[in-house]
């Protein structure tokens, strides 16, 4: 956090040091799928040496999801062709409007836009022989996405899961849930909440993300059961595991 010195802030454990939430999920060999293009994603793409993106995926159009957006450049130049972006009608809107120079026809030529074609999504589909579901859930009033990859589950930026997203979610054994802090909020799981969503899941192995800073690494960690673990920068799972 700008101009904290609490101990989290302040740490020399480089797990504590988080950068806003994209993910890259690679469900099927040699496919690399990228959700939510963070404020921070020219960082992340530097630091794992990611160079080409063949599908992006969008949870919501919140600013520290988003604001990495025209950072995709430089994988249109890698690929020379335009990305295929999906997200709900919500954030289609957020993204055609916050980032309208990308989306203009027609888009002026030579000023490093963008070129990414962005669909609404309709349900399940196929990409490269792995199914993505997508799982509406609650973030405070907004519906908003999470996505499923076979036994892999990413819910990150929830409060709730309606009803009718518990179905699709079983059979789910690694799962990738925000748990913001102890303390109730809003429009974010605790962990207490997150344990219990994880449990009802059924997942056997669960792993915390988007947490603010009240919760140190390593002195939360301690105070978890077991098979749920914080998420930290640069962390690689797999639902294999």
């Amino acid at each position: 956090m700008i101009g904290c010195r609490c101990a989290v802030c302040a740490s020399d454990d480089p797990r504590d040091r988080r950068s806003r939430p994209s993910v890259l999920v690679e469900p099927a060999d040699g496919v690399r799928v990228l959700i939510d293009t963070s404020t921070d994603l020219r960082v992340q793409a530097l630091g794992m040496g990611l160079d080409r993106i063949d599908l992006l995926l969008y949870t919501h159009g919140h600013a520290d999801h988003i604001f990495g957006f025209d950072d995709l450049r430089r994988f249109n130049v890698g690929e020379k062709t335009p990305l295929q972006a999906y997200a709900d009608a919500q954030t289609v809107a957020d993204l055609r409007q916050v980032f309208a120079y990308a989306f203009a026809s027609p888009v002026a030529a030579g000023g490093g836009v963008p070129r990414v074609t962005l669909s609404t999504l309709a349900g399940p589909f196929s990409f490269g022989g792995q199914m993505v579901v997508p799982v509406p859930v609650l973030h405070g009033t907004r519906l908003i996405l999470g996505y499923r990859f076979g036994r892999l589950a990413y819910l990150t930026d929830c409060s709730a899961i309606p009803d009718g997203s518990w179905t699709l979610l079983e059979g789910v054994e690694a799962l990738v849930i925000d748990a913001l802090r102890w303390r109730p909020h809003p429009t974010h799981f605790s962990i207490d909440e997150a344990i219990a969503a994880a449990r009802r899941i059924g997942a056997s192995r669960t792993w915390f993300t988007h947490m603010c800073h009240d919760l140190g690494h390593a002195e939360t960690s301690t105070r978890l059961p077991d098979g749920f673990e914080l998420a930290y920068d640069g962390l690689v799972v797999s639902a294999d595991d």
